[in-house]
């Protein structure tokens, strides 16, 4: 739900600038541009920024793929970042990988001769 309101914020606000610079000031031009600079910036806020912080903190939408050919195992948080663990059973490893913001910073985590789908 917050997703979805604050991509509501960042579209009123785009259109609040086209709606004072362009009908109010009869300016298109320099409402195209703040427009698109507010549009601009809502993005790389929400996928550098808080995207990850609004699916931890307060129910907000993500989504990730599984890795063909690789088992879920399981999802952690680590402060504000990500971390899933996934089996490839053609390789007998583990591998756990951070999805960070904005995904600049991904931790990779490989175990060797890990089979935790054997049962002994």
């Amino acid at each position: 739900m917050i997703t979805y309101l604050y991509w509501i914020a960042v579209l009123g606000l785009s259109g609040s600038a086209l709606y004072l610079f362009g009908i109010k000031l009869g300016n298109w031009k320099n409402a195209a541009i703040a427009a698109t600079l507010i549009f601009i910036v809502g993005l790389g806020a929400y996928y550098f920024h808080f995207q990850q912080i609004f699916v931890k903190r307060y129910g907000g939408i993500m989504s990730i793929s599984v890795p063909e050919g690789q088992l879920h195992l399981a999802a952690t948080w680590k402060d504000d970042n990500l971390w899933i663990e996934n089996y490839d059973p053609k390789t007998n490893t583990c591998h756990f990988t951070e999805y960070s913001r904005g995904n600049l910073l991904q931790g990779k985590v490989t175990i060797k001769n890990c089979n935790p789908l054997l049962r002994k």
